[in-house]
């Protein structure tokens, strides 16, 4: 089993075993143990239910979407019952707005009779008068509510039809939305599939891949932004012959409340050995040194430093560790890539219990320690700023982090010097 078929296995088992991810506040804390875990690789036929369950989603999304878009055409079109009704009590506010017109002038008529009464004018004239202006007031005053009434009615039914467009597009643009999401699981899902039942078809593979394990300890479950965390990885050769060269692959991921990633440059990840001189920056490869000469049963240890910047959001992050073999064992097999989640903190918040990132268990092979070779590239890796940036995958409601970037560092490793 490759790195590419190991990330590909690992979108699978969020699929069949999803973890949920990028959760608010208490929520994520309650949701994760003390002591995270490593996920159990799904089966075949955990991996074609999974493909199953996402193709069925994608069809279900996609008729969503075109019952979606018939709705802004309804919501949008002139014989819409909305727009109808809102035509309709615009026509009837014109109206009581003209018949207001029509009494308006009449009462200033009544009103101008009224004064131009001679002096000499009789008592009965002046009656008829007084008597022709109080009517004139009174349709005019009941024009003008009829009018008020009208056209409060015409501005509602206008309100009404336009917000039903608005919620008829908003409902389009989330279905599209999920369109885009479900056929990335699909695709994610489908590929997974086609990877295991490949590699199902040569077993004699998958033990080589298991006998070199990586186990990241010491990792806090919580980190506050603008604070810094120590913890190692151990590497161990669980196989019964010396392997000559290892690279010790690490590399962070984040992203916010939102979903959204998190900037480059606010994740810092460094790596130090006994004869590293102090804290090294992982390299462009997210390798953290070398593992050289590496005895049958030994394992290493390397330190890690994480750094976040003062400006990280809160939210999700994810360590990832293998051990990338520089021999090829099984027709270029290497071990599964592991991955270690922790929340981030908004800055000065004073994170809880700290939890250990690998459960309690002991690593493969002996006890005797190989030291790492210090020589590094020297480049600053500023996680998640490279071309090998994983990308964040949503599947069945949970997401997960697929990284491109060890299949970079196992295409470069065999160059190395």
């Amino acid at each position: 089993m490759n790195i590419r078929r190991a990330l590909a296995t690992a979108v699978a088992a969020a699929v069949t075993a999803p973890v949920v991810m990028l959760s608010a506040g208490s929520a994520f804390a309650d949701a994760q143990p003390p002591s995270q875990t490593q996920q159990k690789k799904p089966t075949v036929a955990e991996l074609e239910k999974a493909a199953a369950a996402a193709k069925k989603a994608y069809e279900d999304a996609l008729a969503a979407e075109e019952s979606a878009k018939q709705a802004v055409a309804a919501a949008t079109s002139d014989s819409s019952p909305l727009h109808v009704k809102a035509k309709a009590a615009d026509k009837e506010a014109g109206a009581a707005t003209a018949a207001k017109a029509v009494a308006d002038k009449a009462l200033s008529d009544a009103q101008f009779i009224l004064d131009k009464l001679p002096a000499d004018a009789t008592a009965a004239d002046r009656a008829a008068a007084q008597k022709a202006l109080a009517e004139a007031k009174k349709d005019a005053e009941a024009a003008a509510a009829v009018e008020k009434t009208a056209v409060e009615k015409s501005n509602a039914a206008a309100k009404e039809a336009k917000d039903a467009e608005v919620a008829a597009f908003k409902a389009l643009h989330a279905a599209s939305e999920a369109v885009r999401t479900t056929r990335a699981s699909k695709e994610t899902a489908d590929q997974a599939l086609a990877d295991a039942k490949k590699a199902a078809e040569n077993p004699s593979c998958e033990p080589g891949s298991l006998l070199v394990s990586s186990v990241l300890t010491g990792l806090p479950s919580q980190l506050a932004a603008g604070t810094s965390a120590e913890f190692s990885l151990r590497i161990t050769n669980g196989t019964d012959k010396a392997i000559a060269r290892l690279r010790p692959f690490t590399y962070v991921w984040a992203a916010d409340k939102g979903n959204h990633k998190v900037a480059p440059g606010l994740l810092h990840l460094q790596w130090s050995t006994a004869k590293s001189g102090g804290w090294k920056d992982v390299d462009s490869l997210h390798r953290a040194g070398v593992v050289e000469d590496l005895a049958a049963g030994a394992h290493a240890d390397v330190k890690l430093r994480l750094k976040l910047d003062a400006k990280t959001p809160a939210g999700q992050g994810f360590a990832f560790v293998a051990a990338l073999n520089g021999e090829k064992p099984c027709d270029g097999s290497q071990p599964p890539l592991d991955k270690y989640p922790f929340e981030i903190l908004a800055a000065g918040t004073k994170p809880g219990t700290q939890g250990k990132s690998t459960p309690d268990s002991k690593p493969q092979g002996g006890t005797s320690t190989t030291p790492v070779n210090t020589t590094s590239s020297g480049q600053l890796a500023a996680t998640g700023s490279s071309s090998a940036t994983p990308q964040l995958a949503l599947a069945g409601g949970a997401a997960l982090v697929v990284g491109a970037g060890a299949v970079a560092a196992v295409r470069r490793r065999r160059t190395d010097g």
